[in-house]
Parts: C-alpha cells; structure tokens; sequence
C-alpha cells in the first residue's frame, strides 16, 4: 500500500472494506481525485471467506480487498495505509474546486491521520464499518469467525446440520435462535444471563424443537481446535459443534465529533443515522456499509459505497457549476 499522501484531493474515503472501495472506485471512474485512508482492520478478517456475494461466493475476505484496491489504483485512486484521528472544517479561502480558476469553493475538510499526516478534501465518504462488541465469555473471542458466528446468512450453510448453540446476549438472540433452526434441527438456545424467554417465545422454540438452557454460561470448551461444547457455570458441558452470538454492534466514528456527527442508539447498538443517499447532517459527509446500517452484508455495503459516491460527485457537479457560472460573471 503506498503511504505517500498527497496535500488535497476531491474526496476522501475513509474506510478500505467493501463500501468504502466500491466508493471509492464509482468516484475515481468518474474522474474524480479520491483517496481511501484504510486502517487494515477488516471486520470479517476472521472469517474463511465472504458469502451471498454473486460472482464472488466464498473468496476470501483479504483477496477481495487486494483485487478491490487494485482496481480503485487502476483508474488513478490512492489508497494509503493510515487511522483517522480527527476531521474538522477546512476554513481556508480557496477550498479545492476541480476546475481551475473557478473561484473559491465551499470550504473542505482536513483530514487528520493518527501519525499526524493531513490531507484535504472537499467531501468524505466514511466507510469505517463497526465493532463487534462481544459477550465475555472465555472462548467466544479465540473462536470468533470461525465455529463462533454470528450471521446466518453469513455463515449458516458451513454449519447445516451441526450442533449449534445460540448464546443468548441481546434483544434478537430469540429471532437468532428461530433463524438457525432454518440450517440445523439440533438448536439449543443458552438463556445465560438473558432474561428468560416470555411464554411465546418458549412456545415458539418449543414447537421447532428448540431445547432451552437455562443458567449462565462459563465458557466454550474447545478441544483439538474447534468447539466441542458449552460449559456452564453449575459445571455441567452441553456438546455443542459451533455457537451463535449477537454481538453489540458499535460505528467505529469517534474522529468525527468535531463536525457534531456521533452515533446514536440502536437496539442491536450504535449507527450513525443518514439519508437513503448516505448524506448525513454535517454537510459535505456522506457514509455507507455498517457504520450506518448494522446488518449490511459485504454485497450491501459495496452497494451503499457506490449510491452514495455518485450523490457526493453529483454534489461536487452542482458546486463546480456555481463556481465556473461565477467565474464567467466576473470574467
């Protein structure tokens, strides 16, 4: 990855997974400047491959990428290795219009990266993902990705017909569990430190064959590396070949308090609320994939990277406009 970075560019894209590299291809195809500040830390690094992805079932998640930064390159987009410490307003005159000698443009951004390199942009795209806040439970993080999930859809054929345990830990591990029963007829839902199912939700898991545990959960016992069952706190181990999760899921958007965007609550955790173009309430930033849309897959994420890049080109054509018009006036 080249970390040189140049002073100023039309977009800055912030974020190098699936949203903010279909992002930034859409722009750098529509002749735009853009650079991707990607800080290497895939979401789904865990996982073997990336699924319910047409074209592209079962790569692997970091082959994805590389071919996805090779082809933002191919058409003249930077992509440079790098966290973003902050984004705040870029109050010079001057700003960075694309057309030379239109005049001064709105007023940019200036990006921060965490080892104190800047760069300039008139629009950002964030494309940061999430975080997976996971149950402390030994066991749940070493086997994260691999026989501990989460998604079904995600990964619920490579575990058709095992032994799965639901490891209740949010508002949806019900709905979780009930989803599960789809790949597998051996389902047993742990209530852990959950509060127990209501009367129709035990009816519900009840009549798909359900079984439920009730107690906490001490940990996943792990043996000749993969999952062999769940240990709870009374002793007792309830064989179990993978286990299903709901982790609390947090918008990984702490750089951007200075322009006043932070996440706000969700039942499954923390997202940063835009239009169904990705603008969100501080002008001039547009965001895409999971930090704004919790249960976005890969295939939803890329999608929402390209919606919203063509809104923020077609924005920068309006400003562009402005400022040539102006130009000519005085001219």
């Amino acid at each position: 990855m080249n970390d040189q970075l140049v002073d100023s560019c039309d977009v800055v894209v912030i974020g190098g997974g699936a949203a903010g590299l279909n992002g930034a291809l859409t722009l750098a195809r529509a002749r735009r400047s853009v650079v991707v500040i990607d800080a290497g830390a895939p979401r789904n690094a865990p996982a073997d491959g990336v699924h319910g992805l047409l074209g592209r079932e079962g790569m692997p998640p970091a082959e994805l990428l590389e071919r996805g930064r090779a082809e933002v390159r191919g058409y003249g987009g930077q992509v440079v290795s790098g966290e973003v410490a902050s984004v705040t307003r870029d109050e010079r005159d001057g700003g960075g219009s694309s057309i030379p000698d239109a005049g001064a443009a709105d007023a940019g951004f200036v990006v921060e990266l965490a080892d104190g390199r800047t760069v300039r942009a008139r629009r950002v795209l964030v494309a940061t993902g999430l975080v997976d806040k996971l149950p402390d439970v030994p066991g749940v993080r070493e086997r994260w990705g691999r026989d501990v999930l989460h998604c079904p859809y995600c990964h619920g054929w490579e575990v058709r017909d095992q032994a799965i345990g639901v490891l209740a830990s949010g508002p949806m591990s019900v709905h979780q569990t009930l989803l599960l029963r789809q790949w597998s007829d051996d389902i047993t839902y742990f209530a852990h430190t959950m509060e127990p199912p209501t009367a129709e939700e035990a009816e519900q898991m009840a009549a798909r064959g359900i079984r439920v545990v009730h107690g906490e959960v001490a940990s996943l016992e792990i043996a000749d590396d993969r999952l062999v069952g769940v240990r709870l706190a009374d002793g007792g181990v309830v064989s179990r070949e993978a286990v299903a999760v709901a982790p609390r899921l947090v918008a990984r958007v702490g750089f951007l308090k200075a322009l006043g965007l932070e996440a706000v609550p969700h039942p499954a955790g923390e997202y940063v609320p835009c239009d169904a173009t990705g603008r969100t309430d501080a002008p001039g930033v547009w965001i895409a994939g999971n930090a704004t849309d919790l249960s976005a897959q890969v295939g939803n994420a890329a999608a929402a990277g390209a919606l919203a890049a063509a809104h923020i080109n077609a924005d920068l054509v309006t400003e562009d406009t402005r400022l040539a018009v102006a130009a000519r006036r005085g001219a």
